[in-house]
């Protein structure tokens, strides 16, 4: 009887294939870096890193009358940290599950863990540089006509499932979380509004509160004429921080990218990029409030310079930052590039000593070059070097000036993705 039922099962599974449309894609991704000073400052007798990190990621896609799914998981490891003959290991994990359910022409839900990756990435962005990435678990309402984008949703989160209440106490992230997104195109003008509130829930307090931040703004703000592009966006920030400190911060930036075509046949061109933005921070003898702009769930690796010194991990609640930069990007055609980035940044806020003297703000100088090369549909090659030149206030605020003379990283990457059009990860003008 069972064999039946098994037959039977087949018969109805092949039968659904055969009329939805399945899809199986992947990618691996292999970064060899040298770290000298990448997120955090070298010291004058630490050594240097050197490793080799993986992403393998497998992704399968399901569609059949208005229902898509999709799974991707993944392995995140660095080549060496388990044995050769081992059992099992701890690096696999689900980056995206989700199923999204076309209800009519213009409207769907889509629901489960999912990236959310809109705009520039300055806010919510997958995280695509980092090996792991970034997903939520979220429900999303979706709305599309012609040029015209709206989604609104929110996330619940919980350690575990528990027939009484209980804490949410995982690190770094909101208890529950609501989002509403509006994207707008009017010929070569276009624009985005965001409106984001998130609770984080403060385990350490007696009463358990649960302090909300709201982050809302214009996160693109763009106009195209010609070779030419200029863009701005805004974010502003109110409510309570984590720690239950009033916040009122902002993040303001405003750039242009001009593309001069050199040979069109070739594909040959040259693009040049100059901006600036501007993240308010907290003067270091302020303690009753928060001035300091946090970009919570963005691809920060892709604005402040690559050696990610700023808003990765570190200079969180701090002085913030007043970042002007300079970028000259060469394409010898559509397979091959070299850039040059070029970072001055500054304090936002006042900067004081032990003696209440006010600091200069200036907190260093970074230079970023970077060059790809497309080998075929699968296959890419990148790599990068990258050199800090920290100032004085910056190592104040570090806490010392014992740090070696040479910041700097480097790094060569293996990209096989055949069927994702980014070929490159984490470059940009």
């Amino acid at each position: 009887m069972v064999k039946y039922i098994c037959f039977i099962i087949s018969l109805l599974f092949v039968s659904a294939l055969a009329q939805a449309q399945f899809t199986i894609d992947g990618q691996v991704v292999q970064r060899g870096e040298y770290r000298h000073g990448f997120s955090k400052l070298f010291g004058e007798n630490d050594d240097p890193a050197a490793f080799i990190g993986q992403r393998a990621r497998l992704q399968a896609g399901y569609k059949l009358d208005g229902l898509t799914m999709q799974v991707s998981v993944q392995d995140v490891r660095v080549w060496g940290n388990t044995t050769q003959a081992k059992a099992s290991d701890d690096f696999l994990s689900v980056h995206e599950a989700w199923a999204a359910w076309q209800f009519n022409e213009h409207w769907n839900i889509k629901a489960g863990r999912q990236e959310l990756n809109f705009d520039n990435a300055r806010f919510l962005g997958n995280l695509d540089w980092v090996l792991q990435a970034r997903a939520h678990d979220f429900a999303l309402i979706n709305y599309e006509k012609n040029k015209t984008k709206i989604s609104f949703g929110g996330g619940y989160n919980q350690n575990q499932i528990s027939n009484t209440k209980i804490d949410y106490n995982i690190a770094g992230q909101y208890q529950n979380a609501q989002l509403f997104r509006l994207e707008q195109q009017v010929a070569d003008l276009s624009f985005s509004l965001l409106f984001w509130n998130e609770g984080r829930q403060h385990t350490s307090l007696t009463d358990k509160p649960v302090f909300y931040r709201q982050t809302f703004g214009i996160p693109n703000l763009s106009y195209k004429f010609k070779n030419t592009v200029f863009s701005a966006f805004y974010y502003q920030q109110t409510g309570k921080n984590p720690t239950g400190k009033e916040v009122n911060a902002f993040d303001l930036s405003a750039k242009v990218v001009h593309h001069h075509i050199l040979n069109a046949e070739k594909g040959q061109k040259l693009g040049v990029a100059a901006g600036f933005e501007m993240l308010s921070g907290t003067a270091t003898n302020e303690s009753e409030k928060s001035n300091s702009f946090a970009p919570l769930y963005g691809t920060n690796h892709a604005h402040n310079g690559y050696m990610d010194l700023f808003f990765v991990g570190n200079h969180d609640n701090s002085v913030g930052l007043n970042d002007f930069y300079a970028k000259m990007r060469y394409d010898f055609n559509p397979k091959h590039f070299i850039q040059a980035n070029f970072h001055w940044f500054n304090a936002q806020a006042e900067v004081l000593n032990s003696a209440s003297e006010t600091l200069d703000a200036h907190l260093g100088k970074e230079i970023d070059f970077s060059a790809g090369y497309i080998f075929s549909q699968a296959f890419s090659l990148q790599a990068g070097y990258s050199h800090f030149l920290p100032g004085d206030t910056f190592k104040h605020l570090l806490g010392g000036n014992d740090l070696h003379k040479t910041q700097n990283w480097a790094y060569l990457m293996l990209i096989f993705r055949p069927n994702n059009k980014a070929k490159f990860i984490g470059v940009s003008l």
